[in-house]
């Protein structure tokens, strides 16, 4: 015991093992899911599974990773989510900002390169998400952008993200293209949907934080027209 003037002070016991304690905090977190973006002659296929995982545990099972942008356009985003749903509500304020200035909406070419410059402009905390956006350019054909978290893109035919990304990528790539002639294979917006679909249900057999249920857009001349269908529920 040691005594210091009238207080008495006992001194910490010399048999415990003091260590450094580590204290960590990050403030992202992957929700998984699923995306796809594929590219016709004249329409787009945008695909997103609905359920929202952490860790080993399913959050919700309807938490759409497919919006609507505009008549033309549809962004797929995976990844956190709290950042997807931010990210999508200033890209819909930057839209209806244009919309009032000009007087026309947005084309898709122009919301890709708007989109980039927003995630370039965090990137030095960016927004965890991975991007895919489809739509219709301004000559009627379709185009799909991919992203990685801050701004790069590139205009493709077609490109899987998210969890189940790896499995489903190859897979697209077998079925779009014609490794022989080195050239893509031209379907229709039914064969397409069709091998989207096919896409998903292996996905969903095999990355445990795709399935619940499935959105696919189909964007057109004509519009956005969705479908839901069920996936894998365990």
């Amino acid at each position: 015991m040691v005594q210091f003037g009238d207080s008495k002070v006992n001194p910490l016991p010399t048999n415990i093992n003091m260590h450094a304690i580590e204290h960590k905090f990050s403030p992202y977190t992957d929700n998984g899911g699923t995306t796809v973006a594929v590219s016709g002659e004249d329409f787009v296929v945008v695909a997103a599974d609905t359920r929202q995982s952490e860790g080993y545990s399913i959050n919700t099972r309807y938490s759409p990773k497919a919006f609507q942008l505009s008549n033309t356009t549809v962004l797929g985003t995976g990844g956190y989510h709290a950042d997807a749903v931010t990210l999508v509500k200033k890209i819909g304020q930057r839209l209806e900002w244009f919309q009032h200035q000009h007087e026309k909406p947005m084309s898709t070419p122009s919301i890709a390169q708007m989109l980039s410059i927003m995630l370039y402009h965090k990137r030095f905390f960016p927004f965890y998400v991975y991007n895919l956006l489809g739509g219709l350019d301004e000559q009627g054909k379709g185009c799909v952008y991919s992203y990685d978290p801050v701004g790069s893109f590139e205009r493709e035919g077609w490109r899987a993200g998210g969890s189940g990304g790896s499995i489903v990528q190859p897979f697209l790539d077998n079925q779009f293209e014609d490794h022989v002639k080195d050239a893509r294979v031209n379907l229709t917006s039914e064969q397409v949907i069709r091998v989207v679909k096919d896409a998903f249900t292996g996905a969903a057999e095999r990355d445990i934080y795709t399935g619940d249920y499935l959105e696919v857009f189909l964007i057109t001349s004509a519009g956005v027209v969705v479908e839901k269908i069920d996936l894998k529920k365990d």
